[in-house]
């Protein structure tokens, strides 16, 4: 794959990726509305909700003593983040990797 197809496939990821943290956000918008206080979905939650299966799969491949510590860390961390943000940061970084690349080398 060429690099020019390698950066539109990153970009259409970003675009799905926002999509779904502005969806994500709206969920939210919705529910701090109705409570009339600030409430967040973590993405977690939403990820138990919607994916229950494949959730207890990965705490399971988890379990295993080596990769533990990365589990308590940094993914349990992660999973307390609202979704939208989450999601909003990874689309961020995959349309930074799919931007152009400007040429540097020209002095003003």
């Amino acid at each position: 794959m060429s690099g020019e197809n390698m950066r539109f496939v990153f970009r259409l990821f970003a675009i799905c990726l926002l999509l779904l943290a502005v969806t994500l956000a709206v969920f939210d918008a919705t529910r701090v509305i109705a409570a009339g206080e600030w409430v967040f979905t973590p993405v977690g939650e939403t990820w138990n909700e919607y994916g229950p299966e494949v959730s207890t799969f990965v705490q399971s491949l988890a379990e295993n003593e080596e990769i533990r510590w990365l589990w308590d860390m940094a993914v349990e961390a992660v999973l307390s983040l609202p979704g939208w943000l989450v999601f909003a940061v990874l689309a961020i970084a995959f349309y930074a990797l799919g931007r152009r690349r400007t040429d540097t080398s020209r002095f003003a």
